[in-house]
């Protein structure tokens, strides 16, 4: 089972996206979210990433993070830094919308996809039309 993890500026954003993409990925892939600083206001938190990966890597083969604006990513780099090395190779980073990537990625790595086939799924969201005009 793959995990998905998304990082958010807000807590209250990765709450609602953990949510709709569980209701996409069923019991096929353990989904968490981590948003907000240390102090419980809007920002990004490398404790909190890096608490919520060493826990799903308990349960999971491998990690998949959908991080919303840029310093998530560059937050998220710095928890899976702080792994060692043979659980952070087991972590990837989506370059993808968060909502549609997480989406996409829960209902792929549901279906029993590799971490990679997950990644690509996620990355799939930017192509995505919301308008047919």
């Amino acid at each position: 089972m793959l995990g998905l993890l998304i990082v958010s500026h807000s807590e209250d954003a990765a709450k609602g996206i953990v949510q709709i993409a569980g209701s996409m990925g069923g019991d096929g892939v353990e989904i968490r979210g981590v948003g907000g600083n240390d102090e419980g206001g809007l920002g990004v938190s490398v404790v909190k990433i890096h608490d919520a990966l060493s826990q799903l890597l308990q349960k999971t083969e491998g990690i998949l993070i959908v991080p919303d604006l840029g310093s998530s990513v560059l937050s998220s780099r710095g928890a899976i830094e702080m792994l060692p090395p043979e659980e952070a190779v087991k972590v990837m980073m989506a370059d993808a919308p968060i909502l549609e990537g997480a989406l996409l990625a829960a209902v792929e790595a549901s279906c029993g996809a590799t971490l990679e086939q997950t990644a690509e799924a996620a990355q799939e969201a930017r192509n995505m039309k919301k308008l047919g005009h």
